[in-house]
Protein backbone atom coordinates (compact mmCIF):
# COMPACT_ATOMS: atom_id res chain seq x y z
CA UNK A 1 0.00 0.00 0.00
CA UNK A 2 1.49 3.33 -1.03
CA UNK A 3 0.96 6.61 0.78
CA UNK A 4 1.33 10.06 -0.63
CA UNK A 5 2.60 13.04 1.32
CA UNK A 6 -0.82 14.73 1.19
CA UNK A 7 -2.39 11.76 2.92
CA UNK A 8 0.13 11.85 5.77
CA UNK A 9 0.30 15.64 6.23
CA UNK A 10 -2.80 17.73 5.52
CA UNK A 11 -2.30 20.64 3.12
CA UNK A 12 -3.28 23.18 5.75
CA UNK A 13 -0.36 22.14 7.96
CA UNK A 14 2.93 23.90 7.33
CA UNK A 15 6.17 22.17 8.12
CA UNK A 16 8.69 24.50 9.73
CA UNK A 17 12.35 23.65 10.06
CA UNK A 18 13.47 22.98 13.61
CA UNK A 19 15.61 25.64 15.19
CA UNK A 20 18.68 24.52 17.03
CA UNK A 21 19.03 25.65 20.61
CA UNK A 22 22.06 27.78 21.30
CA UNK A 23 24.26 26.90 24.25
CA UNK A 24 26.43 29.59 25.75
CA UNK A 25 29.44 28.51 27.79
CA UNK A 26 31.50 30.99 29.78
CA UNK A 27 35.12 30.05 30.16
CA UNK A 28 35.91 32.17 33.18
CA UNK A 29 35.47 31.68 36.86
CA UNK A 30 32.64 33.43 38.64
CA UNK A 31 35.09 35.15 40.96
CA UNK A 32 37.30 36.62 38.26
CA UNK A 33 37.16 40.05 39.89
CA UNK A 34 38.79 38.68 43.06
CA UNK A 35 42.54 39.21 43.17
CA UNK A 36 44.33 36.17 44.59
CA UNK A 37 48.11 35.96 44.83
CA UNK A 38 50.57 33.67 46.52
CA UNK A 39 50.58 34.64 50.19
CA UNK A 40 46.98 35.91 50.22
CA UNK A 41 44.99 34.87 53.29
CA UNK A 42 41.82 32.90 52.52
CA UNK A 43 38.90 31.47 54.48
CA UNK A 44 37.09 28.25 53.59
CA UNK A 45 33.37 28.96 52.99
CA UNK A 46 32.24 25.47 51.96
CA UNK A 47 33.68 22.09 52.85
CA UNK A 48 34.83 20.14 49.74
CA UNK A 49 33.76 16.49 49.57
CA UNK A 50 37.16 15.35 48.29
CA UNK A 51 40.53 16.95 48.96
CA UNK A 52 43.91 16.38 47.35
CA UNK A 53 47.19 16.83 49.16
CA UNK A 54 49.72 19.20 47.60
CA UNK A 55 52.65 16.83 48.15
CA UNK A 56 55.04 15.78 45.38
CA UNK A 57 52.96 12.58 45.15
CA UNK A 58 49.40 13.85 45.73
CA UNK A 59 46.84 11.75 47.55
CA UNK A 60 43.09 12.11 46.98
CA UNK A 61 41.18 11.82 50.26
CA UNK A 62 37.56 11.88 51.36
CA UNK A 63 37.14 14.99 53.48
CA UNK A 64 36.07 13.48 56.79
CA UNK A 65 36.20 16.72 58.74
CA UNK A 66 39.77 17.68 57.83
CA UNK A 67 38.82 20.90 56.03
CA UNK A 68 35.81 22.72 57.51
CA UNK A 69 34.05 26.01 56.75
CA UNK A 70 35.77 28.78 58.69
CA UNK A 71 39.28 27.34 58.39
CA UNK A 72 41.84 30.03 57.55
CA UNK A 73 44.94 29.52 55.44
CA UNK A 74 47.32 31.11 52.93
CA UNK A 75 47.73 30.50 49.23
CA UNK A 76 51.07 28.87 48.44
CA UNK A 77 50.67 28.03 44.73
CA UNK A 78 48.47 28.36 41.67
CA UNK A 79 47.43 25.33 39.59
CA UNK A 80 45.46 25.06 36.32
CA UNK A 81 41.65 25.31 36.22
CA UNK A 82 41.20 27.66 39.19
CA UNK A 83 42.77 25.25 41.69
CA UNK A 84 45.00 26.71 44.39
CA UNK A 85 47.48 25.24 46.84
CA UNK A 86 46.27 26.37 50.26
CA UNK A 87 48.34 25.97 53.43
CA UNK A 88 46.03 25.24 56.36
CA UNK A 89 46.89 24.40 59.97
CA UNK A 90 46.61 20.66 59.19
CA UNK A 91 48.64 20.68 55.96
CA UNK A 92 48.71 21.92 52.38
CA UNK A 93 45.88 20.93 50.05
CA UNK A 94 44.83 21.63 46.46
CA UNK A 95 41.42 23.31 46.72
CA UNK A 96 39.12 24.66 44.01
CA UNK A 97 38.49 28.40 44.31
CA UNK A 98 34.74 27.92 44.72
CA UNK A 99 35.35 26.54 48.23
CA UNK A 100 37.14 29.59 49.65
CA UNK A 101 37.20 33.37 49.44
CA UNK A 102 39.85 35.97 50.21
CA UNK A 103 40.07 36.95 53.85
CA UNK A 104 39.93 40.73 54.18
CA UNK A 105 42.11 41.90 57.04
CA UNK A 106 41.09 45.33 58.30
CA UNK A 107 43.60 47.60 60.02
CA UNK A 108 42.14 49.81 62.76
Amino acid sequence: MAFSLTQLVPLSTTILPRRRAATIIRCESSGSSIKLDVGSPVIVVESPRMIKTAASVPCLLVNSGLVNPGDVGRIVSRKPKDVWGVRLAIGTYLIDAKYFKPLVLEDN
